[in-house]
């Protein structure tokens, strides 16, 4: 019981861990799209804010003054500039030309310099939409990031009152975009962390209710399986004892009965021969059938001792012509239960000698020290390589069955095969 529940707490750890690492790759991959798409989001508020800034409060303001660096018209934009669009996350704000003058800036030192339009700049007054940049994209980005850090760049074009096209360019530091992503993403956060750990805690009882279903589903078939079994014996029984106390002493009656008659006519009688012959004949058919009675249901072991019994179970092997050879003490003491475990295990291993291994040789031996009951199998067959649970698949289930009674024993049992190499077998059950 202690060892089916290990196996079911294993296998309830195997999938718990299973899906707690699956569980925090998609956390992982959770929390890098929310933080890309909060990334994004922020971006495109920028985007709208430089755009509002822009389109919907400097270009109102524009007149041809500007252009010309008419004071009146630069001080109109600052003001504008001042009062409003540097209240946001804007943090600089100029207008230039086409060729790069800077026409306005909120830094009037910079007004009437000429830097070189950067690709982002260029791509916004030819195709008409505000354009971000994140670094230094131009002379001018550089010098501001030198003072503030890095610096988004929002270009876009504007128009004076007569369309002449000047290009707006708003910059606004990037730690102030990130910090909005991380808002973004991290509200979203706690939801997801939330959801899988509540699908983590739901996998658990699950998993357990799983493995305890599929175990309870491999003992039930083990529980019928067994129970074939014992009708199975229960039915060899019946066929043994009617064979044996019927043909087989009928028999055994009948060849007793022509030896007599064999021996009480004279040898120069012509019928001797022919009665001995059929004495002997019937004798050999009754060993056969005795051999094959063994087969169909095996002497009682406590009746007959472990030593006869594994004796007989080697008769047929030594018939086929492969060397039995059985060492088991005279005056070995072992429960019932253990010496028909013994006997079992035995006879699964002397079955497989004789159907499978093609060995010539095959050797038992029984022992008990240290409180356990040691039996020992080995044949020089061929061997095999696949493990008893991949032969249990395969249909062969005599010793991952006989694996499961040595287990529910307290025992263990070990098969060492390699092909070409031969199979030992090894039993280890505790003397109670």
């Amino acid at each position: 019981m202690e060892r089916r529940k290990a196996s079911v707490a294993r296998a309830v750890l195997a999938f718990a861990i299973t899906g707690l690492v699956v569980l925090v790759l998609v956390g992982v991959a959770g929390v890098l799209v929310m933080r890309r798409l909060g990334t994004a989001k922020a971006l495109r508020q920028a985007e709208r804010i430089a755009l509002v800034a822009g389109h919907g409060v400097v270009e109102p303001r524009l007149t041809e003054g500007i252009v010309r660096g008419d004071s009146s018209s630069l001080l109109t934009i600052d003001e504008v500039v001042s009062g409003g669009v540097l209240r946001g996350p804007i943090a600089r704000v100029t207008i230039r030309d086409l060729d790069g003058q800077v026409l306005y800036a909120d830094d009037p030192g910079l007004i009437g310099s000429t830097f070189g339009l950067g690709a982002s700049a260029r791509e916004a007054l030819r195709t008409g939409d505000a354009i971000t940049s994140e670094g230094a994209a131009d002379e001018l980005e550089s010098r501001f990031e030198h003072d503030l850090g890095p610096l988004l760049e929002v270009s876009l074009p504007v128009r004076t009152p007569s369309g002449r096209p000047l290009l707006f360019q708003a910059y606004i530091p990037l730690d102030s975009v990130t910090a909005s992503a991380e808002q973004l993403w991290s509200a979203f956060l706690p939801v997801l962390a939330g959801a899988l750990l509540a699908l983590a805690l739901l996998q658990i009882p699950l998993a357990f209710r799983l493995a305890r279903q599929v175990r309870a589903s491999q003992q039930e078939r083990e529980l019928l399986l067994r129970r074939a079994i014992e009708s199975s014996d229960l039915e060899r029984r019946r066929i043994a004892s009617d064979l044996h106390d019927g043909p087989v002493q009928q028999l055994a009656g009948l060849s007793m009965s022509l030896a007599a008659a064999a021996g009480s006519v004279g040898p120069t009688d012509p019928s001797a021969g022919p009665l001995g012959e059929a004495a002997s004949a019937i004798r050999r058919s009754v060993r056969v059938l005795r051999s094959a009675l063994m087969g169909i249901y095996p002497a009682n072991v406590q009746r007959a001792g472990l030593q006869t019994a594994l004796a007989d179970l080697a008769s047929p092997l030594t018939e086929q012509g492969i060397s039995a050879d059985v060492d088991v003490p005279p005056n070995l003491d072992l429960p019932p239960e253990v010496e028909s475990l013994l006997f079992r295990a035995s006879r699964e291993a002397f079955r497989n000698v004789e159907r499978h291994a093609q060995a010539d040789r095959v050797n038992l031996r029984v022992r008990a020290e240290n409180g356990l009951v040691l039996l020992e199998v080995e044949d020089n067959g061929i061997g095999f390589s696949s493990e008893p649970e991949a032969r249990r698949a395969d249909g062969h289930i005599g010793l991952p069955l006989l694996r499961d009674l040595v287990g529910d024993a307290g025992g263990t049992l070990h098969i060492d095969s390699i092909e070409g190499r031969g199979t030992k077998v090894r039993l280890e059950v505790p003397l109670r």
